[in-house]
């Protein structure tokens, strides 16, 4: 069991090593959780840290249970395993697509000051979050970032499901994880301390990250 996100995000980085100090590397967070896992690479890797933003469609009448997500690039993923167990359809969803994009602008509007991604052309990126369960967020994340022409993706999880980590590897150039217990109930049951990262601290850990490095170079 983990202690907290920060210490997810030591022990990652310790298996991240090779990327310390790469030219060509960014980190990129999913938020809330994700960005205090990242912050801790971001130090470890001497890695600049930004955000990526992506919303969980969850299912109607189950919200906890995500049936697919959307990015800020505007991309679309669909579990159509979930749906089709659900009889769902793309439409069933719409409305819970244009809530979920409408607090990605909310989010971007914070965390960025509506400012756009940096570009990812060529570029090294590692993708962490605070651990994964169907995967619909991470999963999201890669499909976006790879029409963004990334160098290498690396994904970089603390803890999720065997199955739901070997789909997430078949989808990147390199996959760290540090635990795939089983069984596997929610990502919470394996941390010590998982309390809700709020905006407040997502914008410290962003800024503490960006000074930190301005004050290595």
């Amino acid at each position: 069991m983990l202690r907290d996100r920060e210490e997810a995000g030591r022990l990652l980085a310790l298996r991240l090593d090779a990327y310390r100090d790469d030219a060509h590397g960014l980190i990129l967070a999913l938020p809330r959780g994700g960005v205090a896992v990242g912050y801790e690479l971001s130090v470890g890797l001497h890695l600049p840290l930004d955000v990526f933003l992506v919303r969980k469609l969850g299912a109607p009448g189950n919200p906890e249970y995500a049936v697919g997500a959307v990015t800020e690039t505007g991309s679309l993923y669909l579990n159509h395993e979930a749906m089709s167990a659900l009889s769902l359809s793309s439409s069933d969803l719409e409305q819970t697509i244009r809530v979920q994009q409408d607090e990605i602008i909310r989010q971007q509007a914070l965390y960025r000051k509506e400012q756009p991604l940096p570009t990812l052309t060529d570029r090294t990126v590692l993708l962490v979050d605070d651990g994964v369960a169907t995967g619909a967020t991470f999963l999201a994340s890669i499909q976006a970032l790879r029409g963004l022409h990334v160098k290498r993706l690396v994904a970089a999880i603390p803890v999720g499901p065997s199955e739901t980590l070997y789909k997430i590897g078949k989808s990147v150039d390199e996959l760290v994880a540090l635990q795939a217990p089983e069984p596997f109930f929610a990502v919470g049951n394996h941390y010590m301390d998982f309390r809700q990262v709020e905006d407040e601290e997502v914008l410290r850990y962003l800024a503490e990250a960006n000074s930190a490095l301005g004050e290595e170079n």
